[in-house]
């Protein structure tokens, strides 16, 4: 990375130049979605350095889903997610439960309450603008 700093009378300027890897993009991703998830008072989400292999095999196909699908919106990215946990025999469950493999958002995205399909649009933005830098 290299950061090059500008002065003028009102105004920083900051210029970054950096590449990241899929899996550092995926990091920042479960981070803020930790974040959020803490906002709306749900505690359960480990940090990246501590979450299951699982958790941060999810959020790296997300980012390559989304690297390999640069038009895909937030339900794209949902629907991606459902597909991956499908395959790995995850159902619908009224609590997340990695044992019995259920989880609420195992809906279509339409289904979803605001607050989760947020999260959609929130990891969705984080890779188009992390991918652009």
């Amino acid at each position: 990375m290299t950061i090059r700093r500008q002065t003028s009378r009102h105004h920083l300027h900051i210029g970054l130049s950096m590449s990241l890897s899929i899996e550092e993009i995926a990091k920042v991703c479960h981070e803020v979605n930790r974040g959020y998830c803490k906002a709306l008072g749900d505690d359960s989400q480990l940090p990246w350095d501590e979450a299951p292999q699982w958790v941060k095999t999810s959020a790296i196909n997300g980012v390559r889903f989304h690297l390999d699908n640069p038009n895909a919106g937030p339900s794209g990215s949902h629907e991606n997610w459902l597909k991956e946990k499908e395959k790995e025999g995850w159902k619908y469950g009224e609590f997340k439960d990695p044992e019995k493999k259920e989880h609420p958002c195992f809906v279509p995205y339409d289904q979803l309450p605001k607050e989760q399909q947020a999260k959609d649009y929130i990891f969705t933005s984080i890779v188009k603008t992390l991918s652009s830098l």
